[in-house]
Protein backbone atom coordinates (compact mmCIF):
# COMPACT_ATOMS: atom_id res chain seq x y z
CA UNK A 1 0.00 0.00 0.00
CA UNK A 2 2.73 2.18 0.67
CA UNK A 3 4.12 2.16 -2.91
CA UNK A 4 0.79 2.54 -3.74
CA UNK A 5 0.11 6.14 -2.25
CA UNK A 6 3.90 7.36 -3.59
CA UNK A 7 2.35 6.35 -7.18
CA UNK A 8 -0.84 7.64 -6.74
CA UNK A 9 0.70 11.12 -4.80
CA UNK A 10 3.20 11.19 -7.65
CA UNK A 11 0.22 11.40 -10.26
CA UNK A 12 -3.17 12.30 -9.86
CA UNK A 13 -5.40 9.57 -11.27
CA UNK A 14 -8.27 11.04 -12.92
CA UNK A 15 -10.54 9.74 -16.16
CA UNK A 16 -13.50 10.17 -17.60
CA UNK A 17 -16.36 7.71 -19.75
CA UNK A 18 -19.47 8.00 -21.18
CA UNK A 19 -20.95 4.76 -21.67
CA UNK A 20 -23.70 5.10 -24.58
CA UNK A 21 -25.23 4.86 -27.70
CA UNK A 22 -27.27 7.99 -28.33
CA UNK A 23 -30.45 8.07 -29.81
CA UNK A 24 -31.78 11.32 -31.54
CA UNK A 25 -33.65 12.50 -28.65
CA UNK A 26 -36.90 15.02 -28.58
CA UNK A 27 -36.42 18.55 -28.41
CA UNK A 28 -37.00 19.10 -24.63
CA UNK A 29 -39.76 21.72 -23.47
CA UNK A 30 -38.20 24.91 -21.72
CA UNK A 31 -39.80 25.13 -18.37
CA UNK A 32 -39.49 27.45 -15.42
CA UNK A 33 -36.87 26.45 -12.83
CA UNK A 34 -38.37 25.85 -9.23
CA UNK A 35 -36.93 24.34 -6.15
CA UNK A 36 -36.16 20.64 -5.89
CA UNK A 37 -35.79 18.69 -3.09
CA UNK A 38 -34.63 15.01 -2.73
CA UNK A 39 -33.39 12.95 -0.24
CA UNK A 40 -30.25 10.61 -0.28
CA UNK A 41 -31.31 7.97 0.91
CA UNK A 42 -34.79 8.14 -1.13
CA UNK A 43 -38.23 8.79 -0.63
CA UNK A 44 -38.22 5.44 2.04
CA UNK A 45 -36.70 5.54 5.48
CA UNK A 46 -36.65 3.02 8.56
CA UNK A 47 -37.36 4.47 11.68
CA UNK A 48 -34.24 6.32 13.35
CA UNK A 49 -32.31 6.82 10.03
CA UNK A 50 -30.90 10.10 8.76
CA UNK A 51 -30.98 10.98 5.16
CA UNK A 52 -29.11 14.26 3.57
CA UNK A 53 -31.41 16.52 1.17
CA UNK A 54 -30.27 17.94 -1.71
CA UNK A 55 -31.70 20.70 -2.15
CA UNK A 56 -31.81 23.14 -5.85
CA UNK A 57 -31.00 25.50 -7.28
CA UNK A 58 -27.58 25.57 -5.48
CA UNK A 59 -26.21 29.05 -3.96
CA UNK A 60 -29.30 29.82 -2.28
CA UNK A 61 -30.38 29.68 1.59
CA UNK A 62 -33.36 27.71 2.09
CA UNK A 63 -36.00 26.98 4.92
CA UNK A 64 -37.11 23.59 5.34
CA UNK A 65 -40.14 22.36 7.31
CA UNK A 66 -41.98 19.03 7.80
CA UNK A 67 -45.79 18.24 7.44
CA UNK A 68 -44.97 16.16 10.77
CA UNK A 69 -42.18 16.31 12.77
CA UNK A 70 -43.22 13.23 15.12
CA UNK A 71 -42.60 11.44 11.72
CA UNK A 72 -39.61 13.18 9.89
CA UNK A 73 -37.36 15.77 11.81
CA UNK A 74 -35.23 18.29 10.03
CA UNK A 75 -32.29 19.60 11.07
CA UNK A 76 -29.49 21.89 9.79
CA UNK A 77 -26.34 20.59 10.11
CA UNK A 78 -23.48 24.00 8.98
CA UNK A 79 -24.48 24.49 5.53
CA UNK A 80 -27.10 20.87 4.89
CA UNK A 81 -30.46 19.85 5.36
CA UNK A 82 -30.98 16.23 7.36
CA UNK A 83 -34.37 14.66 7.53
CA UNK A 84 -34.37 12.70 10.41
CA UNK A 85 -37.29 9.75 10.32
CA UNK A 86 -38.81 9.75 14.21
CA UNK A 87 -42.17 7.65 13.76
CA UNK A 88 -44.00 5.19 11.29
CA UNK A 89 -45.64 7.24 8.48
CA UNK A 90 -45.29 10.31 5.77
CA UNK A 91 -44.39 13.62 5.98
CA UNK A 92 -44.15 16.47 3.20
CA UNK A 93 -40.59 18.05 3.61
CA UNK A 94 -40.60 21.42 1.97
CA UNK A 95 -37.98 23.73 1.04
CA UNK A 96 -38.38 27.57 0.58
CA UNK A 97 -36.27 30.44 -0.35
CA UNK A 98 -36.54 34.51 0.29
CA UNK A 99 -38.54 34.92 -2.67
CA UNK A 100 -40.99 32.84 -2.00
CA UNK A 101 -40.16 29.55 -3.95
CA UNK A 102 -40.90 26.33 -2.65
CA UNK A 103 -40.65 22.80 -3.21
CA UNK A 104 -41.33 19.39 -1.65
CA UNK A 105 -41.05 15.72 -1.61
CA UNK A 106 -42.89 13.32 0.39
CA UNK A 107 -40.87 11.11 2.82
CA UNK A 108 -42.29 7.62 4.06
CA UNK A 109 -41.20 6.03 7.14
CA UNK A 110 -41.46 2.29 8.19
CA UNK A 111 -39.88 -0.29 9.99
CA UNK A 112 -39.50 -2.34 6.75
CA UNK A 113 -38.41 -1.11 3.77
CA UNK A 114 -40.87 -1.85 0.66
CA UNK A 115 -39.60 -3.63 -2.19
CA UNK A 116 -37.85 -1.02 -4.16
CA UNK A 117 -38.17 -0.67 -8.11
CA UNK A 118 -34.21 0.60 -7.80
CA UNK A 119 -32.69 -2.15 -6.17
CA UNK A 120 -29.41 -1.44 -5.00
CA UNK A 121 -25.97 -2.52 -6.70
CA UNK A 122 -24.71 -6.07 -5.97
CA UNK A 123 -21.30 -7.55 -5.20
CA UNK A 124 -19.97 -4.48 -2.06
CA UNK A 125 -19.28 -5.53 1.09
CA UNK A 126 -18.83 -1.45 1.92
CA UNK A 127 -22.08 0.68 3.05
CA UNK A 128 -23.60 2.01 -0.41
CA UNK A 129 -24.73 4.84 2.21
CA UNK A 130 -21.24 5.73 3.04
CA UNK A 131 -19.82 9.54 3.32
CA UNK A 132 -23.00 10.86 2.52
CA UNK A 133 -21.64 14.82 4.00
CA UNK A 134 -18.65 14.33 1.18
CA UNK A 135 -21.26 13.23 -1.52
CA UNK A 136 -23.86 15.61 -0.64
CA UNK A 137 -21.29 18.71 -1.01
CA UNK A 138 -20.01 17.24 -4.36
CA UNK A 139 -23.30 16.98 -5.68
CA UNK A 140 -23.80 20.60 -4.71
CA UNK A 141 -20.35 21.80 -6.30
CA UNK A 142 -21.00 20.29 -9.43
CA UNK A 143 -24.35 21.80 -9.72
CA UNK A 144 -23.18 25.10 -9.53
CA UNK A 145 -20.82 24.15 -11.86
CA UNK A 146 -23.67 23.20 -14.39
CA UNK A 147 -25.58 26.23 -13.16
CA UNK A 148 -22.74 28.42 -13.97
CA UNK A 149 -21.98 27.31 -17.61
CA UNK A 150 -25.86 28.05 -18.46
CA UNK A 151 -26.87 23.79 -17.87
CA UNK A 152 -29.76 22.93 -15.68
CA UNK A 153 -28.58 21.02 -12.08
CA UNK A 154 -29.72 17.48 -11.31
CA UNK A 155 -31.85 16.06 -9.14
CA UNK A 156 -31.01 12.79 -7.34
CA UNK A 157 -30.96 9.46 -8.56
CA UNK A 158 -30.88 6.51 -6.21
CA UNK A 159 -30.05 4.36 -8.38
CA UNK A 160 -26.83 5.91 -9.86
CA UNK A 161 -25.70 7.23 -5.71
CA UNK A 162 -25.87 3.07 -5.09
CA UNK A 163 -24.43 2.12 -8.76
CA UNK A 164 -21.49 4.85 -8.07
CA UNK A 165 -20.56 3.93 -4.42
CA UNK A 166 -20.47 0.73 -5.30
CA UNK A 167 -17.46 1.09 -7.83
CA UNK A 168 -15.68 3.64 -5.71
CA UNK A 169 -16.20 1.41 -2.72
CA UNK A 170 -13.88 -1.45 -5.31
CA UNK A 171 -11.11 0.96 -5.24
CA UNK A 172 -10.72 1.32 -8.89
CA UNK A 173 -7.75 3.78 -10.57
CA UNK A 174 -9.23 3.82 -13.55
CA UNK A 175 -12.53 2.89 -15.78
CA UNK A 176 -14.03 -0.49 -15.95
CA UNK A 177 -16.25 0.11 -18.28
CA UNK A 178 -18.64 -3.62 -18.32
CA UNK A 179 -18.23 -3.19 -14.44
CA UNK A 180 -19.38 0.19 -14.40
CA UNK A 181 -22.35 -0.35 -16.81
CA UNK A 182 -23.32 -3.67 -14.77
CA UNK A 183 -23.48 -1.64 -11.57
CA UNK A 184 -25.40 0.89 -13.20
CA UNK A 185 -28.32 -2.40 -14.26
CA UNK A 186 -27.65 -3.84 -10.79
CA UNK A 187 -28.82 -0.94 -9.50
CA UNK A 188 -31.59 -0.36 -11.57
CA UNK A 189 -30.44 2.39 -13.95
CA UNK A 190 -31.29 0.59 -17.66
CA UNK A 191 -30.15 3.68 -19.41
CA UNK A 192 -26.82 5.25 -20.69
CA UNK A 193 -24.45 7.25 -18.70
CA UNK A 194 -21.41 9.27 -18.58
CA UNK A 195 -18.86 8.62 -15.49
CA UNK A 196 -15.82 10.42 -14.07
CA UNK A 197 -13.40 9.03 -11.82
CA UNK A 198 -10.72 10.52 -9.56
CA UNK A 199 -8.13 9.68 -7.06
CA UNK A 200 -5.81 11.52 -5.00
CA UNK A 201 -3.82 11.03 -1.51
CA UNK A 202 -5.35 12.70 1.31
CA UNK A 203 -9.13 12.74 3.10
CA UNK A 204 -9.63 16.52 3.26
CA UNK A 205 -11.72 18.74 1.28
CA UNK A 206 -12.93 16.14 -0.41
CA UNK A 207 -15.46 17.39 -2.18
CA UNK A 208 -13.86 20.59 -3.53
CA UNK A 209 -10.24 18.64 -4.58
CA UNK A 210 -12.59 16.36 -6.42
CA UNK A 211 -14.64 18.81 -8.06
CA UNK A 212 -11.48 21.13 -9.13
CA UNK A 213 -9.55 17.95 -10.67
CA UNK A 214 -12.89 17.38 -12.66
CA UNK A 215 -13.05 20.96 -13.59
CA UNK A 216 -9.29 21.45 -14.87
CA UNK A 217 -9.46 18.45 -16.65
CA UNK A 218 -11.54 19.07 -20.33
CA UNK A 219 -12.85 16.23 -20.54
CA UNK A 220 -14.14 15.43 -17.20
CA UNK A 221 -15.56 19.11 -17.33
CA UNK A 222 -17.40 18.05 -20.26
CA UNK A 223 -19.27 15.23 -18.80
CA UNK A 224 -19.95 17.17 -15.79
CA UNK A 225 -21.55 20.05 -17.62
CA UNK A 226 -23.04 17.75 -20.63
CA UNK A 227 -26.74 19.55 -21.08
CA UNK A 228 -28.46 15.70 -22.10
CA UNK A 229 -28.43 14.17 -18.63
CA UNK A 230 -30.95 14.62 -16.48
CA UNK A 231 -29.85 12.66 -12.93
CA UNK A 232 -26.77 12.36 -11.13
CA UNK A 233 -25.14 9.86 -8.27
CA UNK A 234 -21.77 10.27 -6.86
CA UNK A 235 -19.37 7.75 -4.34
CA UNK A 236 -16.83 8.26 -2.19
CA UNK A 237 -14.74 5.88 -0.65
CA UNK A 238 -11.74 6.77 1.51
CA UNK A 239 -9.23 4.19 2.23
CA UNK A 240 -5.88 4.27 4.34
CA UNK A 241 -5.28 7.88 3.50
CA UNK A 242 -6.92 7.39 -0.10
CA UNK A 243 -10.25 9.00 -1.60
CA UNK A 244 -12.03 7.65 -4.22
CA UNK A 245 -14.92 9.49 -6.29
CA UNK A 246 -17.27 8.65 -9.16
CA UNK A 247 -19.54 10.63 -10.89
CA UNK A 248 -22.29 8.95 -12.83
CA UNK A 249 -24.63 11.24 -14.95
CA UNK A 250 -27.83 9.61 -16.36
CA UNK A 251 -28.31 10.14 -20.24
CA UNK A 252 -32.09 8.81 -20.45
CA UNK A 253 -31.79 9.06 -24.10
CA UNK A 254 -29.19 6.59 -24.46
CA UNK A 255 -28.21 2.86 -24.19
CA UNK A 256 -26.53 0.81 -21.80
CA UNK A 257 -25.70 -2.35 -23.42
CA UNK A 258 -25.52 -4.68 -20.11
CA UNK A 259 -28.98 -3.65 -19.37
Amino acid sequence: MTSMKKRISAVLTAATLTIVLTIPAMAAEATDETVRVSSCKGSFLEVGERSGLIIGPSSTEYAVTSSDPDTVAVEQVLTFWVAVAKGSGTAEITASNSAGERGSMMLTVGSVAPAASEAPASGDSADLMGNLEIRQEMIRLINQTRKDNGVPELPISEALMNAAQACSNRRYTWHHAPEESQAAVDAGYPYGFGSNLTVFTGTVNAARRTVDNWINSPGHFETMIDPRCDCIGVGVTQCDGITYCYMFVGIPNSVNFYA
